[in-house]
C-alpha cells in the first residue's frame, strides 16, 4: 500500500466511523500536532483511540470531504471540509507522515 493509499484508507474508515479500521492505519506511537503548538496534543495510539472514540466518532453526521490532496513521497497533504461536528463544515489542512507502512504523525491546521 502506498502512503497515498493508506491515507485514503484512513479517510474512508473515518467517514464510516469504523474505529478499528481507522486505528489500523496508525502506528502505536502516533503523534498529533496542532501548529503553531510545538508539542503533540495527542501522543500514542491509546490516547489517539480515546480521543476519536469520545470526541469524533460519536457524531452521526461526521464525515471528511476531501477538497484536494498533494502527495510528496511519504507526506500526504489533504485539504478537507469536516462535517458533523459543528453547525457548518470546518475547513482543515492535514499533513500525514507515513513511516514503515503506518501513519506516524498527523499535523492539523485550521483557520482558528
Amino acid at each position: 500500500m502506498t502512503p497515498a493509499d493508506l491515507v485514503q484508507e484512513q479517510l474512508e474508515a473515518y467517514n464510516a466511523r469504523d474505529l478499528s479500521r481507522f486505528l489500523a492505519c496508525f502506528s502505536d506511537d502516533v503523534c498529533v500536532y496542532r501548529p503553531p503548538l510545538g508539542e503533540p496534543v495527542i501522543e500514542g495510539k491509546e490516547a489517539f483511540c480515546a480521543f476519536y472514540a469520545s470526541e469524533r466518532f460519536i457524531h452521526e453526521g461526521l464525515r471528511a470531504e476531501l477538497v484536494n490532496r498533494i502527495v510528496m513521497g511519504n507526506k500526504i497533504f489533504d485539504h478537507e471540509l469536516i462535517h458533523g461536528i459543528t453547525e457548518k463544515p470546518t475547513e482543515m489542512a492535514v499533513c500525514f507522515v507515513v513511516e514503515e507502512g503506518l501513519i506516524s504523525q498527523v499535523m492539523g491546521f485550521s483557520p482558528f
